[in-house]
């Protein structure tokens, strides 16, 4: 069972008198320079207090590394923005994971009104080297958290209808990615399965497709062959990301619902 740290920060400056700032739970959030970081920024910025996830063995055994302080780092930002913030280091591998996140969340700033995931298990393999370990971890991180995360957002879910928000981050990636672009497939399936199952709570759900965004994790290689077949001749960056998840979350976003959209500048593959 994974080990859970609680951050909270306030910050200074305040919403308008009367409007409080909705909270919205980001997963994922493990490096600065990250798409959840990004998107944690994003909603900060647009109003929203923000409780966050990261975990930090897994960055550790990634090729980038794990980042010393980086819940602390974001959660400085965050408060920048004007948000309370609260960080759970949280295995979501962990089936109990989930509740005990929503806990915290509830605890420190009260209920999730919009639900942003972006935690994931990604180690490259194909079909001939997948091991059942490697094949088991990426589906409970992947599909069977992700699961758990919007069964029990659905469960608690207390706002005004129509201002619920469930938005998951997908992939594409198969060929040589067994186990990560697997599981991304059901996780698309389980995010739009949302949208109709919790329709009586007025809460839509989408998935988002952000294409290969340059994180630290792309070689020179790489990063030449994407811009290569991007029409508009750039890598994709976190901000392009939070902009499309900050219209999501807002009023004018929720005729959107159940949709899978890609968010890639055109990427031809």
């Amino acid at each position: 069972m994974g080990r859970t740290i609680h951050l909270v920060t306030t910050a200074g400056e305040k919403p308008l008198p009367g409007a409080a700032r909705p909270v919205a739970l980001v997963t994922g959030v493990g490096r600065s320079i990250g798409i959840g970081a990004g998107i944690a920024r994003r909603l900060a910025r647009a109003g929203w207090n923000i409780a966050f996830t990261y975990w930090s063995p897994y960055d550790a055994r990634m090729a980038w590394g794990a980042e010393a302080e980086a819940a602390d780092t974001i959660a400085r930002s965050l408060v920048e923005q004007g948000a309370e913030t609260a960080a759970v280091e949280a295995d979501l591998a962990d089936p109990d994971t989930p509740e005990r996140v929503f806990d915290e969340a509830r605890r420190r700033l009260g209920d999730v009104t919009a639900l942003v995931m972006c935690h994931c298990e990604s180690v490259d393999s194909g079909l001939l080297d997948t091991t059942l370990e490697s094949f088991d971890r990426h589906f409970a991180v992947n599909a069977r958290a992700t699961w758990l995360l919007i069964r029990e957002y659905g469960r608690r879910f207390q706002g005004t209808r129509g201002t619920g928000r469930v938005i998951s981050l997908t992939s594409d990636h198969t060929v040589g990615n067994l186990p990560y672009g697997a599981s991304k497939g059901a996780l698309d399936r389980i995010t739009l399965a949302a949208a109709h199952e919790l329709a009586p709570l007025g809460i839509t759900a989408n998935v988002i497709d952000p294409g290969p965004v340059d994180t630290g994790w792309m070689s020179d290689a790489i990063r030449d062959e994407v811009v290569r077949q991007t029409p508009l001749g750039r890598l994709g960056s976190p901000q392009d990301t939070a902009h499309l998840v900050e219209f999501l979350c807002s009023p004018q976003g929720q005729w959107i619902n159940g949709q899978l959209l890609k968010s890639n500048g055109g990427l031809a593959r």
